[in-house]
């Protein structure tokens, strides 16, 4: 499920279910659980180990951040809708907004993707500014309250071992405990949780990983103010290395190269920019050619996506949740990180709308409906290289068949560029692009030719 497929937002759905929620990860994934929680515990606590400054600032416990990031539609549409104003205050700190349907050059499979039919704008800017806004709104909520540079070292649980009362955690050299009647683990892909369950008794979850070793180098260079090129070079086998370029704050661009199975980019300027023309198209070279770059070059790693079946689980304690990368980590290149964890954040207001009755099971159900169609798309696009090892999708060889005449399809047709668009922007689920109308141009364009339609 994705956007378009899921129930709004509604705070006067929740009623009140608790005295306090606690949030272990101040990431994207837990500031969003934690102003969900807001409408229906007391209070809500989030911690975190790192300091949670005011400003706009690369955290350690986001290896990624100084890396491209983008806001799709989920993301844009919770933020405004859980914090009003957020929009207008990133546009204010030099965020840029560009219309996907126009302004995003997105080139796959030896070719652009044409312009969509509907205008919907994406917010551009750094990943620090993103999360330093959310922290913002987030800390602003009446019942929410941020604890930085709090380690928490454990979960605490009853004599039964059948509910989680709270967690452990060392501040400022002392170790204690925090209750709370929901715990939710929001501290990514190194969560945990899978850990504490096996030695409480509990079956953890099945891990499903699929390995595809992605390599990101990263730098940032000067953007004359008008100037808001947006591009996407994706990767079509054989090619394994693509590229983003991406306005943020300060007048400035981000640019990322990535590669996979060990395609690493190089890190120093001369290699990084041999590997920006060795692309397919010369866009980005010439964008790195014309401005001075402002940072260095930091790489990053990704070895593997991995999916978490806590839905899957037959037993799980009470009072425990766990979100975001906790629940299913992706293949960075396609951007769905933020999106996913605000679906997980709509789905958890859901799900709270019920009551607290049988909440695990019924939060993971319902995460499972919407990380499903999302590890369809992007790790069956990672199984279109033949070095991608792990589990495969049922279908996927079939339906890759199909996106490769997809999206040459989409270089001139509009329609089925909007239907694509609105798959990658998680506003409409991949099944969509097997709808009759785009089928049709796609497997039979020259008989709707005959009819007088395109």
């Amino acid at each position: 499920m994705t956007l378009g497929s899921l129930p709004s937002y509604d705070a006067t759905a929740v009623d009140a279910v608790g005295d306090h929620a606690v949030v272990v990860g101040a990431s994207m994934a837990g500031l969003l659980a934690g102003r969900v929680l807001a409408d229906g515990y007391d209070r809500v606590t989030i911690l975190d180990r790192d300091p949670l400054p005011d400003e706009p600032v690369a955290r350690r416990g986001v290896p990624q951040a100084t890396h491209a990031h983008v806001m799709l539609e989920p993301a844009r549409a919770m933020l405004e809708t859980l914090f009003p104003g957020y929009l207008d205050d990133l546009t204010d700190a030099g965020g840029i907004t560009i219309d996907t349907a126009r302004e995003l050059e997105y080139h796959h499979d030896g070719g652009f993707v044409a312009d969509g039919l509907d205008s919907v704008p994406m917010y551009c800017a750094s990943r620090p500014l993103f999360e330093q806004l959310t922290r913002r709104h987030a800390s602003e909520t009446a019942n929410v309250t941020l604890r930085p540079e709090t380690h928490v070292t454990g979960l605490v649980s009853d004599r039964s071992e059948s509910r989680v009362t709270g967690v452990s955690y060392r501040e400022d050299g002392s170790e204690s405990t925090i209750t709370g009647d929901l715990v939710v683990d929001a501290r990514g892909r190194t969560s945990p949780v899978p850990t504490w369950l096996e030695s409480h008794g509990y079956e953890p979850p099945e891990t499903e990983t699929v390995s595809v070793d992605v390599g990101y180098a990263t730098t940032r260079i000067e953007r004359p103010p008008a100037e808001t090129t947006t591009m996407l070079v994706g990767t079509s086998p054989p090619t394994t290395q693509g590229g983003a370029v991406i306005p943020i704050e300060d007048d400035q661009w981000m640019v990322t190269l990535s590669g996979l199975h060990g395609e690493y980019p190089p890190t120093d300027p001369d290699g990084f920019m041999t590997c920006a023309e060795s692309l397919p198209v010369s866009h980005v070279a010439d964008i790195l050619a014309a401005n001075d770059r402002v940072a260095e070059i930091r790489p990053f790693r990704f070895p593997s996506s991995t999916r978490r079946r806590y839905d899957q689980l037959d037993a799980f304690p009470d009072g425990l949740l766990v979100t975001g990368d906790a629940l299913a980590s992706f293949n960075p290149v396609y951007g769905q990180g933020m999106s996913v964890s605000a679906l997980d954040a709509l789905q958890l207001h859901a799900a709270l709308a019920a009551g607290t009755g049988d909440l695990a099971a019924r939060f993971f159900d319902r995460t499972a409906d919407v990380i499903e169609p999302v590890w369809q798309l992007t790790v069956g696009s990672d199984f279109a290289h033949d070095a991608t090892t792990g589990p495969k999708p049922p279908g996927t060889d079939l339906f890759n068949r199909y996106m490769d005449r997809l999206i040459p399809t989409a270089h001139d047709n509009d329609y089925v560029a909007e239907e694509l668009k609105r798959v990658i922007r998680l506003q409409q689920d991949p099944t969509k692009l097997l709808a009759p109308g785009v089928l049709a141009r796609v497997l039979a364009p020259n008989w709707l030719t005959a009819q007088g339609e395109t």
